[in-house]
């Protein structure tokens, strides 16, 4: 609206004025102007950096209570990956306040249809299937099955959201009344490692299954499965712990979570179902992490220049004191200055000859006086390069020192900033691990209150089988 007031007013002014004959307007500033013209309509595409401010001036509106404002700003955006995060905000505050889940799945649909236009594709796609999840879960929660199963089912079958997809899908279709295929769709989300969020759920879900299908010993035997795993995952995440205490937090979850082999967890070939690739992005998901992982990335990196920096002054410290030292500076002065005084001699031998020669030999003697004459300028350049090169040596050494001895200042500070950096995120990796095992210790007491009251019942059945 700015852009087209701006426009309008500026039509005002030129229109004061065309009494007067006035030059056509050149090709190239009409199609500019025409563009700029269309993109007022749909908001400027200014780059990336604009459309996260914008984004940001958004955000301040909604959390200061004004989502309508919120959502003009966002109307003004270009389609992408800032355009789509502002919506689906919008939507969580929907969600909360709404009795009504219209509102909040309207809004996520154009924060989908926005992160279509993101140019980077793999930071759309992971926000799509994030966005999918959500979407699909608000639909379960307002019992829109249909709704949710279509959301959950667009969802990647490589992304990070797929195990909780898959358990949400469970959900849906377990209330359709559809428990072989919620079953089905739990089955394969226990494939995934129990880092991911909606692995224990499904872990659990498939006893449920079992029971509401009546299958009340299958039931059982997956409550029992589930139990194990539990067991068996606080015990990894235990031996984790002491990997982190022991070797730091990066190179544990970071680094480790490169390699392809098997001495840790007997990690799976596949990316998303080895489980130290599963706790590196869940650790990974709390931007406060993902700033401590980045200073301690990048102090590496400076340290490891550092020390290669120092490494190579170290090489042309020692190549100056061989230089330095293998210079003979006074044998060399002397034979330059005995070849000076031999071309002295020489030079006076030639003018004896051009004394007595005849005309016909004059010119060979010239080029021989001028041959020997360059000959002695080139000697006093050496002789002058040669006592000059010393000094020129000893300089650069003084410098390579100063050099070394500020890199080695550097080196000093970047190494301590390195091990605070490195404490700093241990002790995070330190809490997501301890959080990770309350929520194998609150699953566990889940199984086994289940199996508890699966026990009890087929007691009761029992007991009153028998009293018949």
């Amino acid at each position: 609206m700015i852009f087209r007031v701006l426009l309008f007013v500026l039509l005002l002014t030129v229109s004061g004025f065309s009494v007067a004959a006035t030059p056509a307007m050149p090709d190239d500033v009409l199609s500019g102007l025409k563009q700029f013209r269309q993109a007022g309509e749909v908001g400027v595409d200014l780059g990336d950096g604009r459309q996260q401010a914008l984004y940001e001036d958004a955000e301040k509106a909604r959390t200061a209570g004004r989502t309508d404002e919120a959502g003009r700003i966002l109307a003004g955006m270009k389609e992408g990956y800032w355009a789509a995060l502002g919506y689906l905000n919008l939507a969580s505050d929907y969600a909360k306040t709404d009795l009504n889940p219209a509102r909040a799945l309207v809004a996520l649909r154009v924060a989908i249809a926005m992160s279509d236009g993101d140019a980077d594709s793999e930071r759309s796609q992971h926000l799509k299937n994030n966005l999918l999840v959500r979407a699909g879960y608000l639909a379960y929660q307002h019992g829109e099955f249909d709704k949710a199963i279509s959301f959950l089912e667009k969802v990647d079958l490589d992304s990070f959201n797929t195990p909780r997809a898959l358990y949400l899908h469970g959900l849906a279709l377990a209330e359709k009344g559809n428990h072989r295929a919620a079953m089905q769709s739990w089955h394969r989300a226990r494939k995934y490692p129990l880092a991911y969020p909606g692995v224990a759920d499904a872990w659990i879900g498939m006893g449920r299954g079992y029971d509401l299908s009546g299958y009340l010993g299958q039931a059982g035997e997956a409550y029992l499965a589930a139990n194990a795993a539990f067991e068996s995952e606080r015990v990894t995440l235990r031996k984790l712990a002491g990997k982190i205490r022991e070797q730091g937090a990066y190179k544990t979850l970071v680094e480790d979570a490169r390699e392809t082999g098997v001495d840790w967890f007997l990690a799976d070939s596949r990316t998303l179902t080895q489980p130290r690739m599963a706790y590196l992005l869940g650790f990974m998901e709390d931007p406060d992490v993902q700033r401590a992982a980045g200073r301690v990335a990048a102090l590496r990196s400076m340290a490891v220049k550092l020390e290669r920096h120092g490494h190579d002054l170290a090489v042309f410290q020692g190549a100056l004191r061989e230089q330095l030292v293998g210079i003979h500076q006074q044998q060399s002065r002397q034979s330059t200055a005995d070849l000076s005084v031999q071309g002295e001699e020489l030079g006076t031998r030639v003018q004896r000859l051009a004394d007595s020669a005849g005309p016909g030999q004059q010119a060979r003697i010239e080029a021989l006086r001028k041959t020997l004459s360059d000959a002695q300028t080139r000697l006093s350049q050496v002789r002058s390069k040669a006592s000059g090169q010393p000094e020129f040596l000893e300089r650069l050494r003084h410098s390579a020192a100063a050099l070394t001895e500020r890199n080695e200042a550097l080196l000093v500070s970047a190494r301590q900033l390195l091990e605070a950096s490195e404490t700093a995120l241990d002790e995070l990796a330190l809490d997501y691990v301890e959080a990770r095992d309350q929520q194998m210790a609150f699953a566990l007491d889940k199984t086994e209150q289940q199996i508890a009251h699966l026990y009890e019942y087929l007691a009761l059945k029992n007991l009153e089988e028998t009293q018949r």
